[in-house]
């Protein structure tokens, strides 16, 4: 599949010397809904305003579908919806005017028939006349999101979509994202909410200090990342780990009535066979074995865990 924004090395130093972008590159497929997962500064927003025009970058290159952000601005421009992290929007206007003030603004004829098509599908349609000061927090957010659709974009960016929304009107935020993949529109979001992205992004991509730690897909980096757990629970806590099983990566839980086993996926075993034997052997009486996958939450603090200590 063809990608539809291509950054090459893009780079963005403020006055007085900071690095957001240190050379970013990344290809983000048409149709596909790729998640920025970073802790705060890390670059996420610094990379969405550049890739929409409203910081210039200074290094690099990026283009959305085929036209250059700096010589072909228009052009891309033209093709990106924004939804904003800030709820920057119009208090007395209306909301079905709001929206269609978004497409006046690209030039566009008005379309009364596309205009209620968005509206029913945010569920924003039986409160078109109200002016937007009357909604509550995640409909402002809807409107956000009618808003940027009005052009109709074929990428659309998410910057922190959920932030400030409960969790009811979350998941109804993943179920809009979902439709809107189904019609073609490619979705770039970023967040802090680590199960948004295990939910909805078909590739997970992580920044932290202005540079991309990698970008894979959700499932493989599940797969290839992940490390599993073992607890077992014991009939008779122990006050410390038998010398006997010294060679294995065992943890005591606080209680002392479990012990946590860690092991690799992909390894070529997972030594689990020859630990029950070696349990047995010390004298411990299971009560219960479960496993557990590691979160992706738990593989990206590792992971900028790991960059930190470099």
């Amino acid at each position: 599949m063809a990608a539809i924004v291509s950054v090459k090395d893009l780079r963005k130093t403020y006055e007085g010397g900071f690095e957001a972008l240190k050379g970013v590159t990344l290809d983000i497929e048409e149709g596909e809904i790729l998640a920025l997962l970073g802790p705060n500064g890390a670059g996420k927003t610094t990379l969405i305003s550049t890739l929409c025009g409203i910081t210039v970058p200074t290094g690099g290159a990026a283009a959305v579908g085929g036209h250059d952000i700096i010589t072909a601005y228009r052009d891309a421009r033209r093709l990106i919806g924004l939804v904003p992290q800030e709820l920057s929007l119009e208090p007395f206007e209306k909301v079905i005017n709001s929206v269609r003030l978004s497409r006046g603004l690209f030039g566009l004829p008005r379309d009364e028939a596309m205009i209620e098509s968005i509206l029913r599908k945010l569920s924003l349609w039986d409160k078109r006349n109200e002016q937007i000061k009357a909604l509550s927090g995640g409909m402002k957010r809807r409107v956000l999101i009618a808003k940027a659709l009005s052009h109709e974009p074929r990428v659309l960016f998410l910057d922190e979509p959920t932030a400030g929304v409960d969790v009811e009107l979350r998941r109804d935020m993943w179920q809009i994202v979902a439709d809107l993949k189904k019609q073609g529109v490619t979705i770039i979001l970023t967040t802090h909410y680590i199960e948004e992205a295990e939910a909805i992004a078909d590739r997970v991509g992580v920044i932290t200090n202005g540079e991309i730690l990698l970008v894979e897909d959700t499932a493989i980096l599940m797969r290839q990342m992940g490390r599993k757990e073992l607890r077992i629970d014991l009939k008779t806590p122990v006050e410390a780990v038998p010398p006997a099983l010294g060679g294995y990566d065992l943890a005591l839980a606080a209680n002392g009535a479990a012990l946590i086993y860690s092991y690799d996926t992909n390894a070529d075993g997972t030594g689990i066979t020859a630990l029950l034997g070696d349990l047995s052997k010390a004298g411990l009486a299971l009560a219960d074995i479960q496993t557990k996958q590691s979160s992706l939450e738990e593989i990206f603090v590792g992971l900028v865990q790991q960059e930190g200590a470099q």
